[in-house]
C-alpha cells in the first residue's frame, strides 16, 4: 500500500477529460453552465494528518446533522484506505475503503454471521464506509470515489466482493445506483446506533457495467444508473497501471 500522499487523478466534472498528476504536482445532474461544474476535483489518498483530520471534519458534519454518532478517528488502522475529493483546497467528499484483515470489518460488529458465510466461500471481502458528500456536487465526484476505491480492492488487491451496512432508506438508492443485493435483513447498527440492513456487490459484476457504460457520462441513453460517470475502461486501466507501479 503506498505511504506517500497522492492525488490519484484530477478533472472538471462536464469534461470527460482526465488530467493525471504526479506526486509532486498540486493540484444531483452534471449541468455544464453551472460554476461548480467548471471546477478541477482532485482524488486523493490521505496519509496525511492534515488531510485525515479534514476527511474527519466532513464526516462528524454530514452525520451529525443526521443524529448519527461516529468516530471518524478509528480510520486510523491499517486495512484501511481513505480517498477524499477536494476542489480549490476545500475536501467536499470522502470515504474509507476497509480491506478484510485479521482485525475484521466494521460490519463484522453487526454482521459477523453473514460475511463468514462470505468467508466460507473463500469470496475476499472488503467494505466501503464512512461515505460523506457536501450538499450540490456533481455525481462524478461520487462515481469516482467509488471507482478508485473499486480499483483499489478488485485491480490492486484482488477483493471479490462489497459489503455496506445502510439505513434501510437508503438501501433502494445503492441497488438501483450500483447492483447491490440485500444480504442481511435489519439490525441496529450499534456504531451510529441506528437501523441498518447489509448488502452485497459481487466486484465482477461491478466490471461489467464499467465496461458497458464507464465513460458515457451524458450519452449513456436510458442507463439511469451511476456507471456511466465512472471513468473509461481505458482510464481505468491507465490508473491500475500508475497505483500498481507506485506512481500517480
Amino acid at each position: 500500500m503506498p505511504q506517500d500522499e497522492e492525488t490519484i487523478i484530477s478533472f472538471s466534472s462536464s469534461s470527460p477529460q482526465l488530467r493525471e498528476m504526479c506526486i509532486q504536482e498540486s493540484s444531483s445532474d452534471v449541468n455544464p453552465d453551472h460554476v461548480i461544474d467548471q471546477q478541477v476535483f482532485n482524488i486523493r489518498m490521505v496519509n496525511s494528518e492534515g488531510r485525515r483530520e479534514a476527511a474527519s471534519l466532513l464526516i462528524r458534519k454530514r452525520y451529525g446533522w443526521r443524529g448519527y454518532s461516529i468516530d471518524p478517528f478509528s480510520d486510523n488502522e491499517p486495512n484501511r484506505i481513505i480517498l477524499v475529493a477536494d476542489t480549490e483546497g476545500k475536501t467536499v467528499a470522502t470515504m474509507t475503503l476497509c480491506l478484510d484483515a485479521d482485525i475484521g470489518l466494521p460490519a463484522d460488529e453487526n454482521f459477523r454471521d453473514k460475511l463468514d458465510e462470505l468467508r466460507l466461500l473463500r469470496r475476499r471481502l472488503s467494505e466501503p464506509s464512512r461515505l460523506a458528500i457536501e450538499d450540490n456536487i456533481p455525481k462524478r465526484v461520487f462515481a469516482s470515489l467509488i471507482h478508485i476505491s473499486y480499483i483499489y480492492a478488485h485491480n490492486i488487491f484482488g477483493f471479490t466482493d462489497w459489503v455496506i451496512e445502510v439505513n434501510p432508506r437508503h438501501a433502494m438508492f445503492y441497488k438501483k445506483m450500483l447492483g447491490f443485493q440485500l444480504f442481511g435483513e435489519k439490525r441496529v447498527c450499534t456504531r451510529v446506533n441506528a437501523p441498518a440492513v447489509l448488502l452485497r456487490l459481487k466486484l465482477e459484476y461491478m466490471s461489467e457495467q464499467i465496461r458497458k457504460f464507464g465513460g458515457l457520462m451524458e450519452q449513456r441513453g436510458q442507463e439511469k444508473s451511476f456507471y456511466p460517470y465512472f471513468f473509461s475502461p481505458r482510464d481505468e486501466l491507465g490508473i491500475t497501471g500508475r497505483l500498481k507501479t507506485g506512481r500517480t
